[in-house]
């Protein structure tokens, strides 16, 4: 564990990335290149990108194959599933070819994989035969880390360049030029607002129409087939249609598609309702700014007249995407009648300082309060929440860890704590 740090502190930025490519070139010497004979599915975007893995799963195991995938929130092979507690969207490179060559002795036709910018950075896609390559969405992330957001944007082009077969691109994004210019013997576009008739004669796309958003979850009407989820937010049809359209292309038919996402109740951490009454409260992972705006307006639509939206937000530390904070801040405001600020994943920096940047984003002030320690801000949220209200805690969702100074990661999960405030209360008042 030592090791690596030291290997990066020596040796100079071109050598860096030699040593991740040679890392990536053993994994899969090591694990006798165990993508060969799997159909193997990449997954990248900004947001979305663990619920559209698990929708895939759900349709290809619906049409009776055996599927395994790794995601930001748990690793699958067959009917095993355990949790990703890397804290680490896209695990190292010989995690992935160990993974792989699992997923193939257990008999596993498809593996899906959450591929990120960082991933790719580090050439943890490199000796993977990607078959399908997909993007939900891009939207600014990494900036520090990248430089910029073309490299970003870059990156993320990466995991289409290195794949030649299937190409899967959300048509509703502005981006999806640069991503349809790489090559691949099959396209498939999806959306619900792009024009038909500029990609007809050029790809195969999948449109959904008579979109209809509900508080219980949402409809739309593809290729014949009236789909009902019970996930919510408009951004689950688009994770829906990357996902069909994997369906699609692997010959499976509408109906079995239909099946296979009706039966996905809930997605950890995603949107996941934890209490229901007698005011309702959620956890979601959303940590960038297109992401929380997404989830405030899904559930301020489903609030009373008499509701209120009460929010419990922080920011990534370690120096991460500092320039979303105030943005955040302004979405907050936007949306939220209370705004608690609190402490996310800060690592070395100093947690006050991230919330202090998430204020400057907020004119009124009398709607903030700040509590830097995290259960106290839930328990707070809760205390405050009234008939018809809803509570929406972001940032970490289903996360099993808090990262803070000195490298160290402590044990944690918004939904137990959300749990054990909610008893607490009740024990205390009586029934709420």
């Amino acid at each position: 564990m030592l090791l690596k740090p030291a290997i990066k502190k020596v040796l100079p930025q071109k050598a860096l990335r030699g040593y991740h490519y040679l890392l990536a070139f053993l994994g899969s010497l090591i694990f006798a290149q165990p993508s060969k004979g799997l159909t193997v599915i990449g997954v990248t975007g900004t947001n979305g990108k663990s619920t559209t893995v698990k929708m895939i799963s759900q349709i290809l195991e619906e049409a009776g194959f055996k599927t395994a995938y790794t995601s930001s929130i748990e690793f699958k092979i067959g009917r095993s599933v355990w949790q990703n507690r890397f804290k680490m969207t896209m695990p190292g490179r010989f995690f992935l070819q160990s993974f792989l060559r699992k997923a193939k002795k257990a008999g596993c036709q498809y593996v899906i994989i959450e591929v990120t910018s960082e991933g790719i950075k580090l050439f943890r896609h490199k000796f993977i035969d990607f078959d399908i390559a997909l993007i939900t969405n891009l939207r600014p992330e990494h900036i520090e880390s990248h430089g910029n957001y073309e490299n970003y944007k870059k990156a993320k082009g990466e995991l289409f360049k290195s794949t030649k077969k299937i190409h899967i691109i959300n048509l509703d994004e502005k981006e999806s030029e640069y991503f349809l210019s790489f090559s691949a013997q099959e396209k498939w576009g999806y959306g619900i607002n792009f024009d038909s008739a500029k990609h007809r004669e050029k790809i195969k796309i999948l449109q959904a129409r008579d979109v209809q958003v509900q508080n219980q979850g949402v409809e739309f009407l593809v290729k014949g087939e009236k789909i009902k989820l019970s996930l919510k937010g408009k951004f689950n049809i688009y994770n829906a249609l990357a996902a069909i359209c994997v369906g699609l292309s692997q010959g499976i038919d509408i109906k079995t598609i239909k099946r296979g996402l009706e039966k996905i109740e809930k997605v950890s951490g995603r949107l996941e309702e934890i209490i229901s009454a007698p005011f309702r409260v959620y956890v979601d992972y959303a940590h960038t700014p297109d992401a929380l705006e997404e989830v405030y307006a899904t559930l301020k639509k489903e609030l009373s007249q008499r509701g209120k939206l009460i929010c419990v937000l922080g920011s990534c530390g370690g120096g991460r995407d500092k320039w979303k904070r105030p943005l955040m801040g302004k979405i907050a405001e936007k949306y939220c009648d209370k705004i608690i600020l609190t402490n996310e994943d800060p690592y070395d920096e100093d947690p006050k300082d991230i919330i202090e940047d998430i204020t400057k984003g907020i004119k009124k002030k009398d709607r903030v309060v700040k509590i830097l320690e995290r259960k106290k801000a839930i328990l707070e949220a809760i205390k405050e929440a009234k008939l018809n209200d809803i509570v929406i805690i972001t940032g970490k969702g289903s996360e099993p860890w808090m990262c803070v100074k000195g490298n160290k990661k402590i044990p944690w999960d918004d939904r137990e704590i959300v749990k054990e405030a909610f008893q607490a209360l009740s024990q205390t008042y009586g029934e709420i």
